[in-house]
């Protein structure tokens, strides 16, 4: 599915939104003034959607309410998933939080939240505390209570994101900086590449691999046996690592990919996804010596008709790319595979 200009996408909710919601609710029927539904919540930038609810239960110390995620029409693993959040009366001042079933928590430093702490990002717990005290403040009184947040089944959906390789075990993230999912956003994949570099340099890891598919990945953990921790999935977001590592470099980098992918970055393409650059196939053809090649179909049908040599040619030219995008006390490797993940260029 690729937007379409003439017929917008429609935006939806963070878990981290989803979250308040069920939380500001549940808070607001624990404190006597039953659960209002639709629960209306504030995000940072002046937004106040509407959530219907889902389920809701009260006793006399605890209160819960669940929110089913709407991610509108982004292809988001948690869409249709019901964000719970419970919250019981403490004699602790302030708001503390817990991870509740299918909800992971951090065992890897580097991350924005200590080793021990659910995985509920920053950013989210601003946005339940912000709402609970607006509630609080009606009463005149100052939260105090612990607010368990679950997800049925997110241990299974998890496996299907990057938190186990960022060290978060048990389950999903609660995430979102503004409360909303930008339909086919690439925010959520930069942000787990980030904070791959941060879990591996915060592990020790003074090697890195940044692989564009899982075909390179393997190739390039045969190459250099390097653990989970220190492989970054860095997609078609090239651009988005290197300016990354410019803050924080690291000693070595070997970025690996497939034939086209390698081109468009020694193209100097920085985007390598197939939406955002395309092969110069004239250019590719002029490298290869055989400007007939210029109507070929795909890069790797030239691949196939000019060998290993022309892919070493690629690799040198990709790896001048990053140099340039890269601090010089990073040394970097280039390797390139063929579509059955053989390796066949190489740079360095």
């Amino acid at each position: 599915m690729r937007p379409d200009p003439q017929n917008p996408l429609r935006k939806g909710w963070t878990t981290g939104a989803c979250a308040t919601a069920a939380a500001t609710a549940a808070y607001g029927a624990l404190m006597g003034g039953g659960f209002p539904d639709p629960v209306t919540i504030h995000l940072p930038r002046g937004l106040t959607p509407c959530f219907p609810l889902h389920r809701t239960h009260l006793d006399r110390f605890s209160a819960r309410a669940s929110v089913i995620k709407d991610a509108g029409d982004d292809p988001d693993v948690t869409h249709g998933a019901e964000i719970v959040a419970h919250v019981a009366k403490s004699d602790q001042s302030g708001i503390t939080f817990r991870a509740g079933e299918g909800v992971g928590t951090i065992t890897r430093p580097g991350l924005r939240l200590a080793v021990g702490e659910p995985a509920i990002n920053p950013a989210p717990r601003r946005m339940i505390g912000d709402n609970i005290a607006r509630l609080a403040a009606e009463w005149r009184m100052e939260p105090a209570v612990t607010i368990t947040l679950s997800i049925p089944g997110g241990a299974d959906l998890a496996t299907r994101t990057l938190n186990g390789r960022l060290g978060i075990v048990g389950g999903l993230s609660i995430l979102g900086t503004t409360g909303v999912v930008v339909p086919y956003s690439a925010d959520s994949w930069i942000h787990s590449l980030h904070r791959g570099v941060d879990v591996a340099l915060a592990c020790g890891h003074d090697r890195l691999i940044a692989a564009t598919g899982r075909a390179s990945e393997a190739a390039a953990r045969v190459r250099l046996n390097l653990p989970d921790e220190a492989v970054l999935d860095m997609g078609g977001f090239a651009g988005a690592l290197f300016k990354y590592l410019r803050h924080r470099p690291v000693p070595f980098l070997c970025i690996a990919g497939g034939f086209a992918k390698m081109v468009k970055l020694a193209q100097g393409n920085l985007n390598l996804h197939s939406s955002a650059s395309r092969v110069d196939m004239a250019a590719l053809a002029a490298l290869a010596g055989d400007s007939r090649l210029a109507d070929a179909n795909t890069a790797a049908e030239i691949l196939d008709r000019k060998g290993p040599a022309l892919a070493d040619q690629i690799a040198r030219q990709a790896l001048c790319v990053a140099r340039a995008h890269l601090k010089p006390e990073t040394r970097v490797e280039i390797l390139i595979v063929d579509r059955e993940g053989t390796g066949v260029g190489h740079a360095a």
